[in-house]
């Protein structure tokens, strides 16, 4: 690899990781502003997606100029074909963020519903697996990638109760019909995030080994 080709390969992870870590943060103070009922710092969350679009565009850009300039092969192409996906799933992200804010806004609005026990437990689960998925871009870490795999399963059943509490709490309190759909949507959020994040992982795999396993099971893969 040459020293040009290092040094933009070096730069490009630093811009991928510096958007992961602002739509990891922005995800998450629109999970507290929900918790918080805070529409103020809900309002903020959404004014700044326009940030992370314009980031979004800026490494698309480098990764479409290393490509022309240097036509790198082997994983040093890999990982810039990664980062375009992983860019746009990031910037899907923020997407994600700026919608629970306005739920937390809508929700703020309303009385205060008590939130199932699964809410908190859905919420570290995906800040985790977001968190983890990041990490293995940065070390190349395809064991880390593939535990953030399979914590998508739990989130999806955590997912799935929330659901359940939502139904059975409408039907005793008809008056809080509207927060739980909201409520709902959060958690619905919640488990698209966990699941880019899932996207990322299985991106920073076929990096690391050359091989796509967004379609396969983990017996398949044995």
């Amino acid at each position: 690899m040459s020293v040009h080709l290092q040094r933009e390969i070096t730069n490009l992870k630093k811009s991928i990781l510096s958007l992961g870590a602002i739509v990891e943060e922005r995800a998450w103070q629109a999970v507290k502003a929900v918790t918080d009922r805070n529409p103020d710092q809900a309002k903020s969350i959404i004014e700044a997606d326009l940030e992370i679009d314009r980031i979004e565009v800026e490494i698309e850009e480098d990764c479409l100029k290393i490509l022309a300039l240097h036509q790198p092969v082997a994983i040093d192409l890999r990982f810039i074909v990664a980062v375009l996906k992983i860019n746009n799933d990031l910037e899907r992200i923020g997407d994600l963020a700026s919608n629970i804010a306005e739920l937390a806004i809508r929700m703020s609005n309303l009385n205060r519903i008590e939130m199932p026990p699964e809410f908190p437990a859905i919420t570290e689960k995906t800040q985790t697996m977001l968190k983890n998925s990041l990490d293995a871009l940065v070390n190349l870490d395809d064991d880390l990638a593939q535990e953030v795999r399979i914590d998508d399963d739990e989130v999806d059943h955590l997912n799935r109760t929330i659901y359940d509490y939502v139904k059975d709490n409408i039907k005793k309190d008809p008056s809080s019909l509207d927060a739980m759909i909201y409520l709902r949507a959060v958690s619905k959020n919640l488990e698209r995030i966990a699941d880019l994040a899932t996207n990322i992982a299985e991106d920073v795999i076929y990096t690391c080994r050359g091989e796509i396993v967004r379609h396969k099971t983990f017996d398949e893969e044995q």
